[in-house]
């Protein structure tokens, strides 16, 4: 089950990540902007905002066996239409495909973790769906252009319908999956639970002030996450390096992302897992400013700390909100759909930005201070979370109402 969670979730970060090596020739063929551009890697997160919810209460409501299935198909159908893009407003409404499909894929996940995996078990779960993304990133950040651009005749539409085909396949992969009879057996005594309203959840989840607090942090966790993963081949190669060696560079946090989720959320136990994330926080405002420097160890050392970033802090986040009082097994599917729909105004803001910080400024100096001081901010945050969890008098009721 968690391998067959883990392939789509790959895709996802395959599709995601798929345009950011190939910037400059999608750029000089479509005759984009760096602004232009910036928006379109932005596009899908607005549309995700508005399908998390929706998305989560579907998920909830059909299991998470077909839904999933219906989101790799989105996701599939998002590539192929990138491949076919002919200018900014085909390209935008490809990508903006992904996230319809992407919400079902990202709630989806915790909520079988939620259902397969207790205790450590579960961060251990979730750190290891969480480096399919991960993997599928970077082999999109090293390959696109060092192997399949040459491979096929340095066609980017080629490579992105390439990405298509490997989605599309993780569906059917998935089919099979959820036709194993323990499988079956779960979706059973997922659609025989009781049920409240989809408002009501909603409603008692948002006046626990935690979740509030953490949807807000979800926001700026997105914005550094996005703005800068969709950036970085570019940056790197505005620094003097070339395509295939900026795609090299760039792929190494994404390396240490997967070893930091398979690490890092396993040991974020509930006694420890404010300070994971003040720690992560830190090196997100760290990795900022050593991403000013040209190649050498500093910048190793800048790309190494947002690696660790990139593979834990969002997934110790979504696992302090599930386990939160108050939201529970139950209803992971709507607070995560809810986490999403707030993560995805930094997801969608924060390639937008970076590219008008470009623009108006000529590079990217002004895009990574910004970054760092939304990683200052979390800090602070995270110490206020900290005082909630722990002063909240309503959290047993809210959990037993929830529940």
């Amino acid at each position: 089950m968690l391998a067959g969670v883990w392939l789509p979730y790959f895709c996802f970060g395959l599709t995601n990540i798929g345009l950011a090596p190939l910037v400059e020739p999608i750029t000089r063929d479509l005759g984009l902007s760096h602004s232009a551009m910036g928006s379109i890697m932005g596009v899908w997160q607005l549309v995700y905002i508005v399908s998390s919810v929706p998305c989560g209460a579907l998920l909830d409501r059909l299991g998470p066996g077909r839904a999933l299935f219906l989101g790799t198909v989105l996701i599939g159908l998002s590539g192929v239409m990138r491949s076919y893009a002919v200018d900014y407003l085909t390209l935008c409404l490809a990508v903006a495909v992904f996230g319809l499909g992407g919400p079902i894929i990202s709630s989806g996940a915790p909520k079988v973790v939620s259902l397969w995996f207790r205790g450590r078990e579960r961060g251990l779960a979730m750190g290891i769906y969480m480096t399919g993304p991960a993997i599928g990133s970077v082999l999109a950040l090293s390959l696109s252009n060092s192997v399949f651009m040459p491979w096929l005749g340095h066609d980017w539409r080629r490579v992105l319908m390439v990405w298509a085909a490997a989605t599309l396949a993780s569906g059917l992969v998935w089919l099979a999956v959820i036709a194993h009879p323990a499988a079956r057996e779960m979706a059973r005594r997922v659609a025989a639970a009781p049920r409240r309203s989809q408002r009501e959840v909603l409603l008692a989840l948002l006046r626990l002030p935690a979740v509030r607090l953490i949807l807000a942090m979800a926001v700026g966790i997105f914005l550094f996450n996005h703005g800068l993963n969709n950036w970085l081949p570019e940056l790197l190669r505005r620094s003097g390096m070339s395509a295939a060696q900026a795609g090299y560079w760039a792929a190494i946090p994404t390396i240490v992302g997967v070893m930091a989720s398979l690490t890092i959320p396993r040991l974020a136990t509930s006694e420890r897992r404010i300070a994971v994330i003040v720690a992560l926080c830190l090196a997100a405002a760290v990795a900022s400013l050593l991403l000013h420097a040209e190649a050498g160890f500093v910048l190793l050392g800048g790309l190494i700390m947002q690696g660790f970033v990139r593979g834990a802090l969002m997934t110790v986040a979504i696992l302090t909100l599930v386990e939160l009082r108050g939201v529970g097994e139950g209803n992971a599917g709507t607070a995560s759909g809810l986490f999403f729909s707030a993560a995805e105004i930094g997801g969608a803001s924060g390639p937008l930005v970076i590219g008008m910080l470009y623009d108006a400024t000529g590079g990217f100096d002004a895009g990574l201070w910004l970054l760092a001081g939304i990683s200052i901010a979390l800090v602070a945050a995270t110490l206020w979370l900290r005082h909630l969890v722990a002063t909240s008098p309503t959290s047993a009721s809210s959990a037993q109402s929830t529940g």
